[in-house]
């Protein structure tokens, strides 16, 4: 006899986490969840089976409960605020944290939980929303064996691969170093894209070159392909997050302490980005701000 499906509670309906939640509920797992702002996305979950509630104390009644918010002061706030859900923690209790977050935030609010018999497990997510809708995300875990094979089934459910990276911290300091790659490499991009658009060179031939050879990755792709097309939206995620992030991974490395000297250097591009009003655009606005910055136009209009 199979066990019936875990219970859910949810918080973080944004992009990510609407997807992540409609592949739960197509999967049977009972989903309860508390809303935020925007309740643009929340109806085809209604219809699904999946249930609102007005407190986080509701979602702790759970077997599983799943944050997907921005960082750590989001995180913070929802355990530790009002309704804070280390009140309402219990023994038997799971919250995952799929965020990107700071290491030593995490690694205190799960000793906090710990103390309360619940277990904190980081599970932060790689690829797009897009991904989070066909439920083929992937997830870096960081947990006690026992507990990832407890959570594979669920994670199951709206990740293509799900890699058990180390004890609890190492997800979220591994999203760090593979973020820190990502955007080192998008700002390096956008950098070059403009002073081959002042030195007179065909961006075409620049895109087909780079895509012929090692350099090519998926960030570039994902930014330079659609840019030349005039679609800054390849790469869905906001300046704002990715400064948030690299601001993370140098506070770690500050603590182990290694030398940063590339992500600094990246997270200036992204503060620059910020600063300019481009914080709520997607990465390859990284582009547009080369544009102003170097006094060039190369993004099809």
């Amino acid at each position: 006899m199979t066990s019936s499906p875990a219970s859910i509670g949810f918080i973080g309906l944004g992009m990510m986490g609407h997807g992540i939640a409609k592949n739960l509920l197509k999967k049977g797992h009972p989903l309860r969840f508390k809303a935020h702002r925007n309740r643009s996305t929340l109806q085809d979950l209604l219809d699904a089976g999946a249930v609102e509630v007005d407190t986080r104390a509701a979602l702790a009644q759970a077997d599983i409960v799943i944050l997907c918010v921005t960082g750590s002061p989001q995180v913070e706030e929802i355990v530790y605020g009002a309704d804070g859900l280390l009140a309402a923690a219990r023994p038997g209790l799971i919250v995952v944290d799929t965020s990107t977050a700071e290491p030593a935030s995490s690694t205190r609010i799960r000793h906090d939980f710990a103390a309360k018999g619940t277990k904190f497990i980081d599970a932060p997510l790689a690829r797009t929303p897009k991904e989070a809708e066909e439920g083929r995300l992937n997830t870096m875990v960081g947990a006690a064996d026992a507990d990832f094979e407890t959570l594979r089934p669920v994670f199951a459910a709206f990740c293509e691969n799900i890699i058990h990276v180390g004890p609890p911290g190492h997800g979220h300091v591994l999203k760090l170093v593979n973020n820190m790659l990502a955007m080192s490499m998008a700002a390096s991009i956008a950098e070059a894209m403009a002073a081959a658009a002042k030195a007179g060179l065909s961006l075409q031939k620049v895109f087909d070159v780079v895509s012929a050879g090692g350099v090519n990755s998926g960030i570039f792709q994902m930014m330079v392909g659609r840019a030349l097309q005039g679609d800054l939206t390849g790469l869905k995620f906001a300046i704002g997050n990715a400064q948030k992030d690299l601001r993370y991974y140098t506070h770690l490395t500050e603590t182990l302490p290694t030398v940063s000297f590339m992500a600094e250097a990246a997270h200036q591009t992204f503060v620059q980005a910020a600063n300019l009003g481009y914080g709520d655009k997607f990465i390859a606005s990284l582009l547009e701000v080369q544009e102003k910055v170097s006094d060039v136009k190369f993004v099809p209009r």
